[in-house]
C-alpha cells in the first residue's frame, strides 16, 4: 500500500474507480459526482479495511506495533473485503498504553485531504469505521462484545477523534459529520448512513 503514498496516480486511480462505481450505481454521469465525495467514500472504505484487523487484534489482547501503509500489502479490488496482509516479520506485540489508531489511518487521511475532503469529515470517517468494526465484531462473536466496546471506547477517546461523535438520547452512536455519500445519488438525495449527523435524533418521550 506504499504505492498510495509514493505514486499520486495510484491514489487518484482508486478515487476515480470509486467515483465511476458510484456513478454506475446511481445511474448518473460520473462528472456529476463531486471528487471530494468519491474521495471521502474511498477514504471510508480504506480506513475500515485497514483499521478493522488492528482493532480485532487489540480486542484479542494481541496489539500490533504501529502499522503504516508501508507495512501493508493489498490486492486493490473495489469493495471492503479486498485481500490485505502484513509481512510475517512485522508481527509482534506492543504495550497496551499505545494509541489504538494505527498510522495507516492517519496517512490515508492526509492523502485524501489533497482531493478536497475536509479534516472534519475525514476524522468522522475514522470514528464511524471504528464503531462499525466494534459492531461487526460484537455481532460475529457476542462473547467479545464487552472487550470490543472497551477497546472502542479507548480509541474514540483519543485526541484525533475529539468531537467527532456523540451518543444520542436513545443511546445510539452518531458521528458529528457526514461521509457525503448521499450526494452521489441523483439530485443528491441519497439515503443517509445509520450514524450520520444529518439523521434527526429521536427525542425522549
Amino acid at each position: 500500500m506504499a504505492e498510495l503514498l509514493d505514486d499520486p496516480d495510484v491514489a487518484a486511480g482508486r478515487v476515480d474507480a470509486v467515483r465511476t462505481y458510484l456513478a454506475a450505481a446511481g445511474q448518473v454521469p460520473t462528472e456529476s459526482i463531486p471528487l471530494r465525495v468519491a474521495a471521502s467514500v474511498t477514504h471510508m472504505g480504506l480506513v475500515a479495511r485497514t483499521l478493522s484487523p488492528v482493532f480485532a487484534l487489540a480486542v484479542m489482547g494481541r496489539p500490533l506495533p504501529p502499522v503504516g501503509l508501508r507495512d501493508l500489502y493489498w490486492q486493490p479490488t473495489l469493495g471492503s473485503m479486498f485481500a490485505l496482509s502484513i509481512a510475517e516479520g512485522d508481527l509482534g506485540t506492543c504495550g497496551k498504553n499505545r494509541g489504538l489508531i494505527p498510522p495507516s489511518v492517519l496517512e490515508l487521511s492526509e492523502l485524501m485531504r489533497s482531493f478536497g475532503v475536509s479534516p472534519r469529515v475525514l476524522r468522522g470517517n475514522i470514528a464511524s469505521a471504528l464503531n462499525g468494526a466494534c459492531t461487526a465484531l460484537s455481532s460475529a462473536d457476542p462473547s467479545a462484545k464487552a472487550s470490543a466496546r472497551a477497546v472502542a471506547a479507548r480509541a474514540l477517546a483519543e485526541s484525533v477523534l475529539t468531537d467527532t461523535w456523540r451518543t444520542t438520547v436513545e443511546g445510539r452512536f452518531q458521528r458529528r459529520s457526514c461521509c457525503l455519500i448521499y450526494q452521489a445519488a441523483p439530485d443528491r438525495k441519497g439515503p443517509l448512513c445509520g450514524d450520520c449527523v444529518l439523521l434527526r435524533p429521536i427525542e425522549p418521550a
